[in-house]
Protein backbone atom coordinates (compact mmCIF):
# COMPACT_ATOMS: atom_id res chain seq x y z
CA UNK A 1 0.00 0.00 0.00
CA UNK A 2 1.09 3.63 -1.18
CA UNK A 3 2.03 5.86 2.15
CA UNK A 4 2.87 9.16 0.56
CA UNK A 5 2.68 10.42 4.27
CA UNK A 6 6.22 8.52 5.54
CA UNK A 7 7.74 11.58 3.75
CA UNK A 8 7.02 14.02 7.06
CA UNK A 9 8.70 11.69 8.83
CA UNK A 10 11.53 12.61 10.66
CA UNK A 11 14.75 10.73 11.12
CA UNK A 12 13.86 10.49 14.37
CA UNK A 13 10.43 9.18 14.06
CA UNK A 14 10.23 5.33 12.92
CA UNK A 15 7.61 4.11 10.96
CA UNK A 16 6.88 1.35 13.16
CA UNK A 17 7.31 2.24 17.28
CA UNK A 18 7.58 -0.76 19.60
CA UNK A 19 5.56 -0.38 22.97
CA UNK A 20 5.93 -2.98 25.77
CA UNK A 21 2.52 -4.24 26.21
CA UNK A 22 2.05 -3.87 29.88
CA UNK A 23 -1.36 -2.73 32.00
CA UNK A 24 -1.79 1.07 31.25
CA UNK A 25 -1.56 1.55 35.22
CA UNK A 26 2.36 1.54 34.73
CA UNK A 27 2.21 4.60 33.40
CA UNK A 28 1.09 6.13 37.14
CA UNK A 29 4.12 3.90 38.04
CA UNK A 30 6.73 4.74 36.14
CA UNK A 31 5.74 9.04 36.25
CA UNK A 32 5.98 8.11 39.86
CA UNK A 33 9.09 6.34 39.85
CA UNK A 34 10.92 8.77 37.28
CA UNK A 35 9.20 11.91 38.46
CA UNK A 36 7.88 11.66 42.49
CA UNK A 37 8.33 15.65 43.05
CA UNK A 38 6.64 16.64 40.16
CA UNK A 39 3.19 18.19 40.42
CA UNK A 40 0.51 15.46 39.15
CA UNK A 41 -2.67 16.86 39.81
CA UNK A 42 -4.08 20.41 40.20
CA UNK A 43 -8.05 20.28 41.78
CA UNK A 44 -8.49 23.76 43.19
CA UNK A 45 -6.80 23.22 46.83
CA UNK A 46 -6.12 19.69 46.44
CA UNK A 47 -2.73 19.08 44.88
CA UNK A 48 -0.48 16.13 44.86
CA UNK A 49 2.88 14.81 42.81
CA UNK A 50 3.35 11.97 41.14
CA UNK A 51 4.18 9.74 44.12
CA UNK A 52 1.79 11.29 46.31
CA UNK A 53 -0.67 10.60 43.88
CA UNK A 54 0.65 6.89 43.55
CA UNK A 55 0.37 6.37 47.32
CA UNK A 56 -3.60 7.43 47.72
CA UNK A 57 -4.25 5.31 44.16
CA UNK A 58 -2.36 2.17 46.21
CA UNK A 59 -5.00 3.02 49.36
CA UNK A 60 -7.82 3.25 46.99
CA UNK A 61 -7.02 0.32 45.38
CA UNK A 62 -6.32 -1.91 48.61
CA UNK A 63 -9.91 -0.61 49.99
CA UNK A 64 -11.64 -1.67 46.87
CA UNK A 65 -9.82 -5.05 46.63
CA UNK A 66 -10.90 -5.56 50.56
CA UNK A 67 -14.50 -4.82 49.93
CA UNK A 68 -14.68 -7.56 47.33
CA UNK A 69 -13.54 -5.73 43.78
CA UNK A 70 -12.22 -8.43 41.77
CA UNK A 71 -9.91 -7.92 38.18
CA UNK A 72 -12.81 -8.11 35.38
CA UNK A 73 -15.50 -6.30 37.77
CA UNK A 74 -17.07 -3.08 36.25
CA UNK A 75 -16.68 -0.04 37.56
CA UNK A 76 -19.33 2.72 36.74
CA UNK A 77 -17.39 6.15 36.92
CA UNK A 78 -19.71 8.96 37.07
CA UNK A 79 -17.61 12.39 37.77
CA UNK A 80 -16.37 15.64 36.75
CA UNK A 81 -12.88 16.04 36.21
CA UNK A 82 -11.31 15.74 39.43
CA UNK A 83 -8.52 14.21 41.77
CA UNK A 84 -11.22 11.56 42.36
CA UNK A 85 -12.35 10.97 39.03
CA UNK A 86 -8.33 10.30 38.56
CA UNK A 87 -7.69 7.96 41.76
CA UNK A 88 -10.44 6.29 40.92
CA UNK A 89 -9.30 5.50 37.25
CA UNK A 90 -6.04 4.31 38.36
CA UNK A 91 -7.33 2.29 41.15
CA UNK A 92 -9.58 0.24 38.95
CA UNK A 93 -6.90 -0.29 36.43
CA UNK A 94 -4.38 -1.57 38.99
CA UNK A 95 -6.61 -4.52 40.03
CA UNK A 96 -7.80 -5.26 36.27
CA UNK A 97 -11.41 -3.81 36.46
CA UNK A 98 -12.70 -2.42 33.56
CA UNK A 99 -13.92 1.48 34.03
CA UNK A 100 -17.44 2.37 32.96
CA UNK A 101 -17.96 5.74 31.54
CA UNK A 102 -20.43 7.71 32.18
CA UNK A 103 -21.47 11.66 31.80
CA UNK A 104 -22.45 13.32 34.82
CA UNK A 105 -25.04 14.90 33.26
CA UNK A 106 -26.93 11.88 32.41
CA UNK A 107 -30.02 11.65 33.76
CA UNK A 108 -32.21 7.59 34.47
CA UNK A 109 -32.81 6.31 31.60
CA UNK A 110 -29.74 7.13 30.10
CA UNK A 111 -27.95 5.64 33.47
CA UNK A 112 -30.35 2.65 33.28
CA UNK A 113 -29.09 1.86 29.15
CA UNK A 114 -25.35 2.05 30.67
CA UNK A 115 -25.99 -0.01 34.06
CA UNK A 116 -27.77 -2.48 32.56
CA UNK A 117 -25.78 -3.19 29.38
CA UNK A 118 -22.53 -3.24 31.17
CA UNK A 119 -23.36 -5.02 34.07
CA UNK A 120 -21.56 -2.95 36.36
CA UNK A 121 -21.88 -4.09 39.83
CA UNK A 122 -19.93 -0.73 40.98
CA UNK A 123 -20.59 2.90 40.80
CA UNK A 124 -18.56 5.83 42.14
CA UNK A 125 -20.30 9.26 42.17
CA UNK A 126 -20.90 12.66 43.93
CA UNK A 127 -23.47 11.61 46.73
CA UNK A 128 -25.86 13.77 44.58
CA UNK A 129 -26.19 11.90 41.73
CA UNK A 130 -27.47 8.70 43.54
CA UNK A 131 -31.11 10.06 43.10
CA UNK A 132 -30.90 9.24 39.69
CA UNK A 133 -31.01 6.04 40.58
CA UNK A 134 -33.80 5.61 42.68
CA UNK A 135 -36.34 4.62 39.39
CA UNK A 136 -34.38 2.08 38.33
CA UNK A 137 -34.56 0.04 41.44
CA UNK A 138 -33.52 -2.95 39.43
CA UNK A 139 -30.21 -2.17 38.86
CA UNK A 140 -29.93 0.05 42.09
CA UNK A 141 -30.60 -2.73 43.85
CA UNK A 142 -27.47 -4.77 42.41
CA UNK A 143 -24.97 -1.75 42.92
CA UNK A 144 -22.08 -1.18 45.47
CA UNK A 145 -22.14 2.78 45.36
CA UNK A 146 -19.30 4.65 46.71
CA UNK A 147 -19.74 7.98 47.56
CA UNK A 148 -16.99 10.56 46.47
CA UNK A 149 -17.75 13.44 48.46
CA UNK A 150 -15.02 15.17 50.59
CA UNK A 151 -17.64 16.88 52.70
CA UNK A 152 -20.50 14.22 52.41
CA UNK A 153 -18.50 11.42 54.71
CA UNK A 154 -20.10 8.00 55.38
CA UNK A 155 -19.61 4.38 54.98
CA UNK A 156 -19.22 3.56 52.16
CA UNK A 157 -16.66 6.91 50.92
CA UNK A 158 -13.73 7.19 49.14
CA UNK A 159 -12.02 9.95 51.76
CA UNK A 160 -13.41 7.63 54.88
CA UNK A 161 -11.54 4.27 52.53
CA UNK A 162 -8.21 6.43 52.84
CA UNK A 163 -8.13 6.38 56.14
CA UNK A 164 -8.55 3.09 57.13
CA UNK A 165 -5.78 0.58 57.32
CA UNK A 166 -4.45 -0.86 53.71
CA UNK A 167 -2.93 -4.17 53.26
CA UNK A 168 -0.28 -3.87 49.83
CA UNK A 169 -2.30 -5.64 47.31
CA UNK A 170 -0.20 -6.89 43.85
CA UNK A 171 -1.23 -5.44 41.15
CA UNK A 172 -3.56 -7.81 38.78
CA UNK A 173 -1.84 -10.11 36.41
CA UNK A 174 -2.84 -8.27 32.70
CA UNK A 175 -3.10 -9.86 29.76
CA UNK A 176 -3.10 -5.95 27.48
CA UNK A 177 -4.07 -6.95 24.37
CA UNK A 178 -7.01 -8.68 25.62
CA UNK A 179 -8.26 -6.96 28.84
CA UNK A 180 -10.45 -4.51 28.44
CA UNK A 181 -9.37 -1.31 30.36
CA UNK A 182 -12.66 0.82 29.19
CA UNK A 183 -16.24 0.56 28.70
CA UNK A 184 -16.49 3.76 26.53
CA UNK A 185 -19.70 4.35 25.43
CA UNK A 186 -21.06 6.30 22.16
CA UNK A 187 -22.89 9.65 22.38
CA UNK A 188 -25.93 7.33 20.96
CA UNK A 189 -26.73 10.63 18.72
CA UNK A 190 -27.30 8.34 16.20
CA UNK A 191 -28.86 5.22 17.87
CA UNK A 192 -28.78 3.18 21.05
CA UNK A 193 -25.31 4.22 22.38
CA UNK A 194 -22.94 1.15 22.41
CA UNK A 195 -19.82 0.50 24.61
CA UNK A 196 -16.39 0.37 22.77
CA UNK A 197 -14.26 -1.89 24.78
CA UNK A 198 -11.09 -0.64 24.68
CA UNK A 199 -8.20 -2.69 25.81
CA UNK A 200 -4.89 -1.81 27.79
CA UNK A 201 -2.77 -2.01 24.71
CA UNK A 202 -5.34 0.24 22.44
CA UNK A 203 -4.49 3.10 25.25
CA UNK A 204 -1.39 2.37 26.05
CA UNK A 205 0.21 2.15 22.66
CA UNK A 206 -2.23 4.87 21.42
CA UNK A 207 -0.08 7.86 23.67
CA UNK A 208 2.57 6.49 22.76
CA UNK A 209 1.85 6.76 19.28
CA UNK A 210 0.41 10.59 19.66
CA UNK A 211 3.28 11.62 22.02
CA UNK A 212 5.96 10.45 19.28
CA UNK A 213 4.85 13.40 17.07
CA UNK A 214 6.29 16.09 19.75
CA UNK A 215 9.67 17.81 19.54
CA UNK A 216 12.63 19.05 21.89
CA UNK A 217 10.36 22.07 22.59
CA UNK A 218 8.14 19.60 24.81
CA UNK A 219 9.73 19.47 28.29
CA UNK A 220 9.22 15.87 29.79
CA UNK A 221 8.80 16.52 32.26
CA UNK A 222 7.82 20.57 33.38
CA UNK A 223 4.45 20.74 30.77
CA UNK A 224 0.77 22.03 32.58
CA UNK A 225 -2.23 20.59 30.60
CA UNK A 226 -5.32 22.44 30.82
CA UNK A 227 -7.96 19.69 31.83
CA UNK A 228 -11.14 20.97 30.08
CA UNK A 229 -11.89 18.23 28.11
CA UNK A 230 -14.85 15.95 30.24
CA UNK A 231 -12.77 12.25 31.87
CA UNK A 232 -15.23 10.71 31.02
CA UNK A 233 -15.11 11.41 26.48
CA UNK A 234 -12.52 9.40 25.25
CA UNK A 235 -10.99 12.73 24.50
CA UNK A 236 -10.16 13.52 27.88
CA UNK A 237 -8.96 10.07 28.45
CA UNK A 238 -6.10 10.46 25.96
CA UNK A 239 -5.28 13.90 27.36
CA UNK A 240 -4.73 12.39 31.24
CA UNK A 241 -3.02 9.54 29.67
CA UNK A 242 -0.60 12.04 27.44
CA UNK A 243 0.08 13.85 31.11
CA UNK A 244 0.89 11.26 33.24
CA UNK A 245 3.54 9.40 30.43
CA UNK A 246 5.00 12.95 29.87
CA UNK A 247 4.98 13.67 33.65
CA UNK A 248 3.57 17.10 33.18
CA UNK A 249 0.73 18.21 35.46
CA UNK A 250 -2.89 18.14 34.56
CA UNK A 251 -5.15 21.02 35.71
CA UNK A 252 -8.32 19.25 36.27
CA UNK A 253 -11.53 21.88 35.59
CA UNK A 254 -14.81 20.15 36.38
CA UNK A 255 -16.87 21.83 34.17
CA UNK A 256 -16.00 24.06 31.42
CA UNK A 257 -17.19 27.33 31.99
CA UNK A 258 -15.70 30.60 29.84
CA UNK A 259 -15.12 32.94 33.07
CA UNK A 260 -14.04 30.13 35.20
CA UNK A 261 -11.87 28.68 32.48
CA UNK A 262 -9.68 31.87 31.53
CA UNK A 263 -9.61 32.97 35.31
CA UNK A 264 -7.64 29.37 35.95
CA UNK A 265 -5.07 30.09 32.89
CA UNK A 266 -4.29 33.03 34.27
CA UNK A 267 -3.91 31.44 37.53
CA UNK A 268 -2.16 28.17 36.79
CA UNK A 269 -0.63 29.24 33.25
CA UNK A 270 -0.79 25.79 31.25
CA UNK A 271 1.88 25.16 28.14
CA UNK A 272 -0.51 22.72 26.59
CA UNK A 273 -4.33 22.94 25.84
CA UNK A 274 -6.42 20.15 24.26
CA UNK A 275 -9.63 21.42 23.34
CA UNK A 276 -12.51 21.53 20.56
CA UNK A 277 -13.23 24.08 18.57
CA UNK A 278 -16.47 25.74 20.60
CA UNK A 279 -14.31 25.84 23.73
CA UNK A 280 -11.48 27.66 21.64
CA UNK A 281 -14.06 29.97 20.01
CA UNK A 282 -15.67 31.01 23.74
CA UNK A 283 -12.44 31.76 24.86
CA UNK A 284 -11.26 33.90 21.65
CA UNK A 285 -14.47 35.51 22.06
CA UNK A 286 -15.06 36.39 25.83
CA UNK A 287 -15.26 40.21 26.28
CA UNK A 288 -12.38 40.08 29.32
CA UNK A 289 -9.91 38.08 27.24
CA UNK A 290 -6.36 39.97 27.41
CA UNK A 291 -3.60 40.14 25.48
CA UNK A 292 -1.15 38.26 27.16
CA UNK A 293 -3.95 35.77 28.61
CA UNK A 294 -2.74 33.11 26.54
CA UNK A 295 1.18 34.21 25.95
CA UNK A 296 2.23 30.86 28.22
CA UNK A 297 0.72 28.10 25.91
CA UNK A 298 2.72 25.90 23.79
CA UNK A 299 0.64 23.85 22.42
CA UNK A 300 -2.88 24.07 21.05
CA UNK A 301 -4.76 20.46 20.27
CA UNK A 302 -7.98 20.53 18.75
CA UNK A 303 -9.99 17.41 18.40
CA UNK A 304 -13.93 15.97 18.41
CA UNK A 305 -15.06 18.30 15.54
CA UNK A 306 -12.75 19.98 12.71
CA UNK A 307 -11.48 23.71 13.41
CA UNK A 308 -12.70 26.18 11.45
CA UNK A 309 -9.87 28.18 9.60
CA UNK A 310 -11.09 31.25 10.92
CA UNK A 311 -10.77 30.00 14.57
CA UNK A 312 -7.71 28.61 13.74
CA UNK A 313 -6.37 32.16 12.45
CA UNK A 314 -7.70 34.04 15.41
CA UNK A 315 -6.18 31.54 17.82
CA UNK A 316 -2.32 32.08 15.81
CA UNK A 317 -2.99 35.66 16.23
CA UNK A 318 -3.82 35.62 20.10
CA UNK A 319 -0.98 32.98 20.85
CA UNK A 320 2.53 31.67 19.64
CA UNK A 321 1.49 28.29 20.28
CA UNK A 322 1.84 25.39 17.39
CA UNK A 323 -1.90 24.54 16.52
CA UNK A 324 -2.87 21.20 15.32
CA UNK A 325 -5.74 19.35 14.75
CA UNK A 326 -6.11 15.60 15.36
CA UNK A 327 -8.71 12.76 14.51
CA UNK A 328 -10.01 9.86 16.51
CA UNK A 329 -13.24 8.15 17.78
CA UNK A 330 -14.14 6.46 20.71
CA UNK A 331 -13.59 3.26 18.23
CA UNK A 332 -9.62 4.02 17.63
CA UNK A 333 -8.34 6.95 19.58
CA UNK A 334 -6.50 9.13 17.75
CA UNK A 335 -5.34 7.77 14.27
CA UNK A 336 -4.36 11.50 12.65
CA UNK A 337 -2.70 14.11 13.81
CA UNK A 338 0.77 16.72 12.83
CA UNK A 339 3.92 16.57 14.23
CA UNK A 340 4.39 19.58 16.01
CA UNK A 341 7.90 20.43 13.41
CA UNK A 342 5.43 20.10 10.39
CA UNK A 343 3.52 22.86 8.49
CA UNK A 344 -0.13 22.52 8.89
CA UNK A 345 -2.25 22.42 5.66
CA UNK A 346 -5.52 24.32 5.70
CA UNK A 347 -8.47 21.96 7.00
CA UNK A 348 -6.50 18.73 7.35
CA UNK A 349 -6.55 16.54 10.23
CA UNK A 350 -2.90 15.58 9.54
CA UNK A 351 -1.07 12.22 8.75
CA UNK A 352 -1.50 8.90 10.32
CA UNK A 353 0.73 8.25 13.22
CA UNK A 354 2.86 5.28 13.71
CA UNK A 355 1.84 1.87 12.96
CA UNK A 356 -1.27 3.01 11.66
CA UNK A 357 -2.58 2.48 7.90
CA UNK A 358 -5.32 4.71 6.72
CA UNK A 359 -6.80 4.89 3.42
CA UNK A 360 -10.22 5.96 0.84
CA UNK A 361 -12.62 3.34 0.13
CA UNK A 362 -15.68 3.79 -2.39
CA UNK A 363 -18.99 4.40 -0.39
CA UNK A 364 -20.87 1.66 -2.52
CA UNK A 365 -18.76 -1.53 -1.13
CA UNK A 366 -16.08 -0.21 0.67
CA UNK A 367 -13.66 -2.30 -1.45
CA UNK A 368 -12.57 -0.38 -4.34
CA UNK A 369 -9.87 2.44 -3.09
CA UNK A 370 -10.69 5.75 -4.09
CA UNK A 371 -8.00 8.29 -6.40
CA UNK A 372 -6.39 11.11 -4.48
CA UNK A 373 -8.70 13.60 -3.99
CA UNK A 374 -11.61 11.93 -4.57
CA UNK A 375 -14.17 11.75 -1.01
CA UNK A 376 -14.95 8.00 -0.08
CA UNK A 377 -15.36 6.43 3.52
CA UNK A 378 -12.01 6.84 5.88
CA UNK A 379 -10.85 3.32 6.92
CA UNK A 380 -8.32 2.80 9.42
CA UNK A 381 -5.95 -0.16 10.83
CA UNK A 382 -3.77 -0.23 14.07
CA UNK A 383 -2.96 -1.85 17.48
CA UNK A 384 -5.32 1.56 18.86
CA UNK A 385 -8.81 0.44 17.07
CA UNK A 386 -10.63 -1.18 19.55
CA UNK A 387 -11.62 -4.52 20.20
CA UNK A 388 -15.13 -4.47 19.66
CA UNK A 389 -18.50 -3.03 20.84
CA UNK A 390 -19.79 -5.07 24.21
CA UNK A 391 -21.76 -7.58 24.21
CA UNK A 392 -22.70 -6.37 20.36
CA UNK A 393 -21.53 -9.06 17.69
CA UNK A 394 -23.40 -7.54 14.93
CA UNK A 395 -22.75 -3.97 14.99
CA UNK A 396 -19.13 -5.28 15.76
CA UNK A 397 -19.19 -7.08 11.91
CA UNK A 398 -20.26 -4.05 10.71
CA UNK A 399 -17.36 -2.00 11.29
CA UNK A 400 -14.77 -3.94 11.59
CA UNK A 401 -14.07 -5.79 8.11
CA UNK A 402 -10.69 -7.81 7.59
CA UNK A 403 -8.92 -5.87 10.07
CA UNK A 404 -10.09 -2.17 9.25
CA UNK A 405 -12.27 0.00 11.04
CA UNK A 406 -14.99 1.40 8.44
CA UNK A 407 -15.54 4.73 10.70
CA UNK A 408 -18.17 6.41 8.99
CA UNK A 409 -16.91 9.39 8.02
CA UNK A 410 -16.40 10.75 4.31
CA UNK A 411 -12.55 12.32 3.82
CA UNK A 412 -10.06 12.66 1.28
CA UNK A 413 -5.79 12.23 0.75
CA UNK A 414 -4.32 14.44 -0.92
CA UNK A 415 -0.93 13.34 -2.76
CA UNK A 416 1.26 14.07 0.01
CA UNK A 417 -1.01 11.57 2.42
CA UNK A 418 -2.66 14.78 4.45
CA UNK A 419 -6.10 13.49 5.60
CA UNK A 420 -8.99 15.85 5.47
CA UNK A 421 -12.72 15.15 6.80
CA UNK A 422 -15.64 16.26 4.54
CA UNK A 423 -18.44 14.65 6.36
CA UNK A 424 -20.43 11.83 8.15
CA UNK A 425 -22.09 9.26 5.40
CA UNK A 426 -24.98 9.81 7.51
CA UNK A 427 -25.01 13.39 7.56
CA UNK A 428 -24.36 13.84 3.81
CA UNK A 429 -27.00 15.59 2.04
CA UNK A 430 -28.21 14.35 -1.41
CA UNK A 431 -30.42 17.25 -3.51
CA UNK A 432 -31.12 17.16 -6.92
CA UNK A 433 -28.57 13.87 -7.29
CA UNK A 434 -26.15 15.84 -5.96
CA UNK A 435 -23.94 14.98 -2.79
CA UNK A 436 -23.48 18.10 -0.80
CA UNK A 437 -21.08 17.60 2.44
CA UNK A 438 -22.08 20.15 5.44
CA UNK A 439 -18.57 20.77 6.59
CA UNK A 440 -17.75 22.75 3.32
CA UNK A 441 -20.53 25.00 3.32
CA UNK A 442 -19.52 25.36 7.26
CA UNK A 443 -16.17 26.44 6.35
CA UNK A 444 -17.87 29.24 4.48
CA UNK A 445 -19.97 30.62 6.50
CA UNK A 446 -17.64 30.22 9.63
CA UNK A 447 -15.90 33.07 7.31
CA UNK A 448 -18.84 35.53 7.61
CA UNK A 449 -17.69 38.08 10.06
CA UNK A 450 -21.06 38.12 11.73
CA UNK A 451 -21.68 34.43 12.29
CA UNK A 452 -20.21 32.87 15.38
CA UNK A 453 -21.31 29.20 15.53
CA UNK A 454 -23.15 27.30 12.44
CA UNK A 455 -24.43 23.69 11.74
CA UNK A 456 -25.50 22.78 8.12
CA UNK A 457 -28.08 19.78 7.23
CA UNK A 458 -30.38 18.19 5.16
CA UNK A 459 -34.15 18.71 5.24
CA UNK A 460 -36.84 16.88 3.15
CA UNK A 461 -37.81 18.59 0.29
CA UNK A 462 -40.60 17.46 -2.31
CA UNK A 463 -38.64 18.03 -5.48
CA UNK A 464 -35.24 17.77 -4.41
CA UNK A 465 -35.39 15.32 -1.96
CA UNK A 466 -33.50 17.20 0.23
CA UNK A 467 -32.68 20.51 0.57
CA UNK A 468 -29.75 22.77 2.44
CA UNK A 469 -30.62 24.33 5.97
CA UNK A 470 -28.26 26.11 7.98
CA UNK A 471 -28.61 27.13 11.55
CA UNK A 472 -26.87 30.05 12.76
CA UNK A 473 -25.80 31.91 15.39
CA UNK A 474 -24.42 35.58 15.53
CA UNK A 475 -21.85 36.81 17.10
CA UNK A 476 -22.40 39.16 19.78
CA UNK A 477 -23.25 42.93 18.66
CA UNK A 478 -23.34 41.47 14.55
CA UNK A 479 -26.39 41.30 12.60
CA UNK A 480 -27.15 39.32 9.90
CA UNK A 481 -30.25 38.59 7.62
CA UNK A 482 -31.06 35.43 5.06
CA UNK A 483 -30.27 36.94 2.28
CA UNK A 484 -27.02 38.34 3.27
CA UNK A 485 -26.46 35.37 4.11
CA UNK A 486 -27.00 33.49 1.14
CA UNK A 487 -25.38 35.43 -1.28
CA UNK A 488 -22.24 35.21 0.94
CA UNK A 489 -22.78 31.30 0.36
CA UNK A 490 -23.25 32.47 -3.55
CA UNK A 491 -20.21 34.41 -3.83
CA UNK A 492 -17.93 31.28 -2.77
CA UNK A 493 -19.94 28.22 -3.29
CA UNK A 494 -21.92 26.31 -6.38
CA UNK A 495 -25.62 27.12 -6.25
CA UNK A 496 -26.67 23.61 -5.58
CA UNK A 497 -24.84 23.73 -2.44
CA UNK A 498 -26.09 27.02 -1.06
CA UNK A 499 -28.43 26.78 1.49
CA UNK A 500 -32.02 27.32 0.62
CA UNK A 501 -32.95 27.78 4.37
CA UNK A 502 -31.80 29.59 6.92
CA UNK A 503 -32.60 29.71 10.59
CA UNK A 504 -30.91 32.01 13.41
CA UNK A 505 -30.81 30.70 16.90
CA UNK A 506 -29.52 31.95 20.35
CA UNK A 507 -27.53 28.63 20.65
CA UNK A 508 -27.35 25.14 19.02
CA UNK A 509 -27.36 21.84 21.18
CA UNK A 510 -24.02 20.49 21.50
CA UNK A 511 -22.34 17.45 23.26
CA UNK A 512 -20.23 17.43 26.69
CA UNK A 513 -17.09 18.04 24.42
CA UNK A 514 -18.78 20.88 22.80
CA UNK A 515 -19.41 19.29 19.72
CA UNK A 516 -22.72 20.68 17.72
CA UNK A 517 -25.22 17.90 17.37
CA UNK A 518 -26.41 17.30 14.05
CA UNK A 519 -28.55 14.55 14.51
CA UNK A 520 -30.81 16.53 17.03
CA UNK A 521 -31.40 19.86 14.55
CA UNK A 522 -32.12 17.14 11.88
CA UNK A 523 -34.26 14.98 14.73
CA UNK A 524 -36.10 18.96 15.37
CA UNK A 525 -36.55 19.54 12.07
CA UNK A 526 -38.85 16.26 11.78
CA UNK A 527 -41.02 17.16 14.40
CA UNK A 528 -42.40 20.48 12.68
CA UNK A 529 -43.24 18.31 9.30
Amino acid sequence: MNKPWYKFYSESLPKEIKVPLVGLFTLLEESASNYPNVMAVMDTDKQFTYAQLKLVVEKFSSALYKKGFRKGDRMALMLPNSVEYIVSYFAVLRLGGVICQVNPMYQSMELAHILKDSGATWFISEKSQWKKLDEIDDVKNHLFMISADEKSLGEDNLYEWLEEDHEHVPPASIEPTEDIALLQYTGGTTGRSKGVMLTHANLLINVHQSCSFQTDSIDVPGERSLGLSPLFHIAGIVALNSAVLNGATYIAIRRFRADQALETIRKYRPTIFPGSPTIFLALLRHPQLKKDDLSSLKVCACGTAPLPMETFRELGSKTDAQIYEAFGMSETLITHRSPLDMEIKEGSVGIPLPNTDSKIVDLATGLKEMPCGEPGELIIKGPQVMKGYWKNEEETKNVLRDGWMYTGDIATMDEEGHFFIVGRKKDMIIASGYNIYPTEIEAVLYEHPAISEVCVYGVPHAYRGETVKAAIVLRDGHEATEDEVIDWCNKKLARYKVPRLIEFKTELPKTAVGKILRRQLIKEEKTKI
